[in-house]
């Protein structure tokens, strides 16, 4: 990616990697401690972030750990959200055994998802974000919910470019061998399939890092969101066969044939008010994707940049949290 990228300026190059090596050998303070569970199925967990307000889960991709909804202490959405009336308790999906190489994200839904949801013992709003969103849309079809909000959700995945679409079916048939093996895909070929969706941006960002001066304030947000970027645990061997190969190659959402529970899944079916949040810039997630329900809320931020940008509490924060302090009936 750096030859291809740089190609002929060797300036370019240079920045890139120095920023690469300041993010590789900056040193790292303690992680903050998790909010505490107070659900668990299986290895899936609940985490409660208190607020005395009506209760939100907000489920997250399989794809990176859950923090990057309370990033930091001065950059949580999650703890904001506590303090304004909304009861915020996420979906922590834990790491999977290796007996679990058959469970599917459809699987996720059904058998770790759906099970918390009805541990909460009351009406709770939900909030999907990216994958979590495609499987929160599951969900509210099988289980009632006060409202959905989805956050950067792809449904159509023909809404990507086709040249990412062929990288990453293509990436699946690279990996697949050594993901049959492991019973699980690791987040390195996770990762590798990100890059592909905007490499100028992934070399860019390392080039715009290692130009920064010490002691700017954008070291550390960038490191923090960084690891988030690049930590998380494998999914499972069917679920990164169904997300590679099902979604990306064959689009079995967008074509109503993703089924969870032995029922297709239809975005039309869900009953309860919706609020579609895409992003016009959004590279990972372009707006062409989303499912077409719900009252729209269009942005002009990235796709993390919309969750811990610099104007996300604007854009994003304050919107949800009008939306989730709205009481509802089931």
């Amino acid at each position: 990616m750096l030859r291809s990228e740089t190609g002929e300026d060797p300036a370019r190059l240079r920045d890139a990697l120095a920023g690469l090596n300041r993010y590789q050998s900056a040193p790292r303070p303690p992680r903050r401690e998790d909010a505490p569970v107070v659900a668990r199925v299986g290895r899936a967990m609940l985490r409660d972030y208190g607020g005395s307000g009506l209760p939100a889960v907000f489920v997250p991709s399989l794809i990176n750990p859950p923090h990057v909804l309370d990033l930091a202490e001065d950059n949580s959405l999650l703890r904001w959200l506590a303090a304004r009336n909304v009861r915020p308790l996420l979906v922590d999906w834990g790491t999977p055994g290796p007996d679990e190489r058959a469970l599917d994200i459809a699987g996720h839904v059904d058998q770790l998802l759906l099970p918390l949801l009805r541990a909460v013992q009351e009406p709770v709003a939900l909030v999907g974000y990216c994958l979590g969103g495609t499987m929160a849309i599951a969900a509210a079809a099988h289980h009632p919910v006060r409202s959905l909000a989805l956050i950067a959700t792809p449904w159509q995945f023909t809404g990507f470019p086709i040249s990412a679409r062929d990288n990453i079916a293509g990436l699946w048939q690279q990996v697949a061998p050594t993901a049959e093996a492991l019973g699980v895909l690791p987040m390195e070929a996770l990762q590798a399939s990100f890059w592909r969706l905007d490499p100028a941006r992934t070399i860019r960002k390392f080039e715009d890092f290692g130009r920064l001066p010490t002691g700017d304030p954008r070291i550390d947000s960038f490191i923090a969101l960084e690891d988030w970027a690049n930590d998380g645990p494998p999914l499972t061997l069917a679920a990164g066969r169904e997300l590679l190969a099902d979604l990306f190659g064959a689009n079995t959402t967008g074509r109503g044939a993703w089924q969870v529970g032995g029922n297709a899944i239809d975005p039309a079916s869900v009953t309860c008010p919706v609020l579609n949040i895409i992003s016009l810039t959004d590279r990972i997630v372009p707006a062409a994707t989303a499912p077409g329900i719900g009252q729209s809320l269009a942005l002009g931020l990235g796709h993390v940049g919309m969750i811990v940008g610099s104007r996300a509490r604007q854009a994003l924060w304050e919107p949800l949290q009008h939306w989730l302090s709205q009481p509802r009936e089931r």
